[in-house]
């Protein structure tokens, strides 16, 4: 039996690594999140286009990456390999190309593949010169045949992005509170590059409130009408087909007066001071709520329905936690949580920077067609500004969102320190507070997170590493689990 074992947990390990799951992370930014980030900036329109031209516009078609290469100073291209880059001093990168093309009232006139800058590889992944190579030919390039990679080669320096833990976006938590509403409804609806803190709250006066970007506490009910679902029985079935709630029902009494969407756009947007007159009070309004309002779910105007129908759902949760039918949520259980690897950190980095680029484009080409000339867009792509900035932040570890240490020297003491900086895992809460509900262990660590290995001092808890036989699954596909539950019986 135990010779059993040791072949199994042999065998184990030659297939799987410690970093599989960052691997695969980064992985996966290069398969899916770059089409995804090419597909939400898609379309680039400038305000000022040459006179005698009615509709101009500049798409993004599609992006891809080569293998780590090198361009040495008389302009010749080769590949290169990490202990060449190691030893020059250089970064291990891949050259990123993407097709664009310019469309002329609606006519496709310019279309041409340019290099927009270079991503750092991570070793081991499926771009690296490395990852098919067999023990002696690792060895032949001068690498550790035990190395398990999973870090990125900046400057020379090899560098590791450490692993963030969040709360899961897209979903309410409930808590108890000390201010005005005893019980407060947090949910941060995240879309692309952005996160908006939605706050649910009731009052002493028994109407539910909902906050969000400059939208402060307006009633749910005015929200839900404004969404276009305005009859009263309907949102009270939504809430709940089985139980009638009281509290529901005194919200919805009290502004039975709004009848129409329009008359909800209008009462909300006098409360958050638009004083326009009253067409483009409206119209303003209902920008802010297909722009902001739960935007994870579409920011189209034919996805208000669905904002209507979540709203009604998330509402039953905070009825049902603030009457006592509901426990609140603990936010430390780690199906709470979610784990943002190399490849989520990557992709945030690029989006953030590719909006630069693109604002840059843009600044170039208005400025030439002011001069009365028409340029190509050939000629305004600067290669250089993506490139510096995305270094910048891989050298320092100052990353968007105002977070600082993403990206860390890795630690080559001995083999085990390595291993555990590169399982290590931050909590983005401030060490110099107490938190001390956060620093505990918690029984959903068990099996993912190391409960021995974590910092002593200010630190404690909020640095942790995973455990060493942890993997941590990708996101899935919506429509896929979709379908699977439709089989197994779900009813839209």
């Amino acid at each position: 039996m135990f010779k059993y074992g040791q072949t199994l947990i042999a065998k184990h390990f030659k297939d799987q690594s410690f970093v599989n799951s960052n691997i695969a992370s980064f992985n996966d930014f290069l398969d899916k999140e770059l089409h995804i980030i090419i597909e939400e900036n898609k379309e680039i329109i400038p305000t000022i286009i040459p006179q005698n031209i009615d509709d101009y516009k500049i798409t993004l078609d599609r992006i891809w990456v080569t293998k780590p290469e090198i361009t040495e100073a008389d302009g010749s291209k080769r590949n290169i390999y990490p202990m060449e880059a190691r030893l020059r001093k250089l970064t291990y990168s891949s050259p990123v190309f993407i097709e664009v093309s310019a469309h002329i009232n609606d006519v496709q006139r310019e279309s041409f593949t340019t290099q927009i800058g270079n991503i750092p590889i991570m070793l081991k992944s499926e771009q690296c010169h490395l990852k098919k190579l067999n023990e002696a030919e690792l060895i032949d390039k001068g690498e550790d045949p035990h190395d398990p990679g999973s870090y990125f080669i900046i400057n020379g320096t090899e560098k590791v992005l450490i692993s963030i833990e969040d709360l899961a976006a897209n979903r309410l938590m409930v808590e108890q509170s000390t201010g005005p509403s005893p019980f407060v409804g947090k949910l941060f609806s995240e879309r692309g590059s952005f996160k908006i803190p939605h706050v649910f709250e009731k009052h002493k006066d028994g109407i539910f409130y909902l906050t969000f970007t400059r939208v402060k506490r307006i009633p749910i009910t005015v929200i839900i009408k404004a969404l276009g679902l305005l009859k009263d029985e309907t949102i009270t079935q939504l809430v709940s087909s089985e139980k009638q709630y009281d509290e529901l029902l005194i919200n919805l009494i009290e502004f039975v007066d709004i009848k129409t969407e329009e008359d909800a756009l209008d009462y909300i947007a006098k409360k958050i001071g638009i004083t326009q007159s009253k067409e483009i009070r409206v119209e303003r309004m209902s920008e802010i709520l297909d722009k902001y309002l739960l935007p994870h779910l579409g920011i189209e105007t034919e996805q208000r329905m669905d904002k209507a129908h979540n709203l009604c759902k998330l509402l039953r949760k905070f009825i049902s936690v603030s009457s006592g039918e509901l426990g609140i949520d603990d936010k430390d259980h780690y199906m709470n949580k979610r784990l943002k690897l190399s490849g989520d950190l990557l992709a945030d980095l690029f989006r953030v920077n590719l909006k630069v680029l693109i604002g840059d484009l843009l600044y170039n080409f208005q400025r030439i067609v002011k001069r009365g000339k028409f340029p190509s867009i050939k000629v305004i792509i600067r290669d250089k500004l993506l490139t510096d900035r995305i270094y910048s932040s891989m050298a320092t570890g100052n990353w968007v969102g105002g977070r600082k240490g993403i990206s860390q020297r890795i630690q080559r003491l001995n083999f085990l320190e390595t291993l555990s900086h590169l399982q290590r895992v931050v909590s983005p809460l401030s060490a110099s507070q107490e938190n001390f509900m956060a620093r505990e262990l918690h029984s959903t660590h068990l099996g993912r997170l190391c409960p021995i290995e974590t910092p002593e001092g200010t630190n404690i808890g909020l640095r942790k590493n995973l455990s060493l036989l942890c993997s941590v699954s990708r996101k899935g596909n919506p429509e896929e689990v979709l379908s699977s539950l439709r089989e197994l019986g779900l009813k839209s």
